[in-house]
């Protein structure tokens, strides 16, 4: 069986990409609190 692909809306993206872009905490901590893969933090 295949999986579901998630879909994630523009707040959840614009949230994500406005902390990567802070610069505060690096990609990986952020991509992993968020569940996702960081090179789409980063993208």
């Amino acid at each position: 069986m295949s999986k579901k692909r998630r879909a994630f809306s523009a707040e959840f993206k614009a949230k994500v990409g406005l902390e990567a872009l802070k610069g505060i905490e690096l990609i990986h901590v952020i991509a992993q609190r968020h569940e996702v893969h960081p090179v789409q933090v980063s993208q």
